[in-house]
This record gives C-alpha cells, sequence and structure tokens, in this order.
C-alpha cells in the first residue's frame, strides 16, 4: 500500500454481533484499536469490551494479536519506539491513549502477569510490598504494611503456607506459588483490572488447577482478560470469549457461544483444529 502498512486480511462472512454488556459494568472498552510496528499492521480496527465481575479470555492462533492486544491495555507496547496506534482503549471510561495520561496510575489499575513468574530477588514480604511502598513514595507503618500483606497473600490463598517464612527468598517458592505471589504482588495498589498472558503456561496441570481456581475467585472483584492458547482453559475459567485471526477481532460473545455455536467459519475452523 501506498503508506508502507500491511493490507488487510480477507474478511469471511461477518460474524454474529457482539452481545453488548451494560455499558456501566464495563471495566474496558476497546474502539476503533490499529496497532503498527513499524509498517507491519498488527491489529485492525479491534472492538472489545471486558466486563466488571467476569473473566474474558482471548483466543486465537499464535501471532494473532492477542498478546499485543493485552499489552496495550496498559500501554507497554509503547516501549518499542516504532509502534504507533489508532482508535481509543478506555479504563473505566477515561482513554488511556489520550494525550497527557501519566503511565504510572495507569499501571497501578492495570496488573499484569506473564507466562512465567517473575518474582523479584527479594523476600516474599519485600516482594509483596515493593508495588505498595512505591505508590506511598517509602512512607508506609509496620502495621500497615502487615495489614496489607496479609491481606494479599489471603487472597491469593498462599497465607497459611508461607506466613512462617516471609524473610526467606521469593525465588526458592514453587512456580505455582510464585505464580500466585506475583499476582499478589499486584493487589496491595489496588488495581481495577488484572491482565494475564498465559499465566498456567509454565506450570504443571495441578498447579494450572490451582491457579485457574484462583483466577475465578479473583474475578469476583476484578476485570480479568487472559490470554490462552488452550480452549479448554478459556472454556473452564471464562465467562467470555473472543477470537482472534490475522490480526482481527473475528468473534466474541459468551464463551458457550463462541465455543458451542461459531457463527464465523475461521472461528469454527480454529476450535476443531483446522487451523492454528
Amino acid at each position: 500500500m501506498a503508506d508502507g502498512t500491511q493490507p488487510r486480511p480477507a474478511q469471511a462472512t461477518p460474524a454474529r454481533p457482539a452481545s453488548t454488556p451494560d455499558p456501566s459494568a464495563a471495566a474496558i472498552c476497546v474502539r476503533d484499536f490499529n496497532l503498527w510496528y513499524g509498517d507491519f499492521q498488527a491489529l485492525f480496527d479491534v472492538n472489545l469490551q471486558v466486563t466488571r465481575g467476569k473473566v474474558t479470555s482471548l483466543i486465537g492462533p499464535s501471532g494473532c494479536g492477542k498478546s499485543t492486544l493485552l499489552r496495550s491495555i496498559n500501554r507497554i507496547n509503547e516501549r518499542l519506539g516504532y509502534v504507533r496506534t489508532s482508535g481509543a482503549i478506555e479504563l473505566l471510561g477515561q482513554d488511556i491513549l489520550a494525550e497527557g495520561v501519566e503511565l504510572t496510575p495507569l499501571r497501578r489499575s492495570v496488573g499484569m502477569v506473564f507466562q512465567r513468574p517473575n518474582p523479584l530477588p527479594l523476600s516474599i514480604r519485600d516482594n509483596v510490598l515493593f508495588a505498595y511502598r512505591l505508590s506511598r513514595g517509602g512512607k508506609t507503618r509496620r502495621a500497615d504494611e502487615d495489614q496489607v500483606l496479609q491481606e494479599a497473600l489471603e487472597e491469593v490463598l498462599l497465607w497459611d503456607k508461607v506466613k512462617d517464612r516471609l524473610k526467606r527468598s521469593a525465588t526458592a517458592l514453587s512456580l505455582e506459588e510464585q505464580q500466585k505471589l506475583c499476582i499478589a504482588r499486584l493487589l496491595p495498589v489496588k488495581p481495577s483490572v488484572l491482565l494475564m498472558d498465559e499465566p498456567c503456561s509454565a506450570l504443571d496441570p495441578i498447579a494450572t488447577g490451582t491457579v485457574e481456581r484462583l483466577i475465578l475467585d479473583l474475578a469476583k472483584d476484578y476485570a480479568i482478560v487472559i490470554v490462552t492458547h488452550s480452549m479448554q482453559q478459556a472454556a473452564r475459567i471464562s465467562q467470555r470469549t473472543a477470537f482472534f485471526h490475522l490480526g482481527n477481532l473475528v468473534e466474541q460473545g459468551k464463551t458457550d457461544d463462541v465455543f458451542m455455536s461459531p457463527q464465523d467459519e475461521r472461528t469454527q475452523n480454529y476450535i476443531t483444529g483446522r487451523i492454528g
């Protein structure tokens, strides 16, 4: 094309209209969002709504744009100088892509969990309190820290396991415990949204089940978006699912509807294993 961008992939039959949740319950609204890595267009006119109190899964083949969208919601992609975007991403009604938006408070509101646990090389206690202390300029009281620490670890079901070894290194924990700890580290700064990029990919099946139950429990209080290559996982833990293909959001809706009665041929082909 004349401007150097990649041509839009051919579109199949239009997907079912997205079943739009109550806007008052929306935590994230993505509107006509496009993203380019240099001259390569990775996302095309994405429109997606993420609702409070639910888990939304993003599924699709590798390289289809799932993680790119996820990382756009807290603007991590902007660390790459050759990324540009158009459209809007609204967090609780505020366009986070608007001029003048400060990244530090934004990233306190949008917590991120990565594929592999990434505990800091510090004690369990210092890991959980790291962002909390930063958010208060290092001016915290021991009693407040103790309360915040216990509440966060209880919320991720770790308190009883680690309460007697809080001064030990977080890297000595099992992978399952490390991933829970990384989630606990987000909670003291009171995020509105939790983004999870393949959070169980490094875990064994038993640990995966434990983390999935934690995600379902956390969804009562947070809007959660999870990127997963496992359709079984999406079916188990999400109430809404969005299917991506070649940078397009092809189909979205209630998880049961997307899996049991997909309206787009590309979705059907992915679910049945013909593509992916």
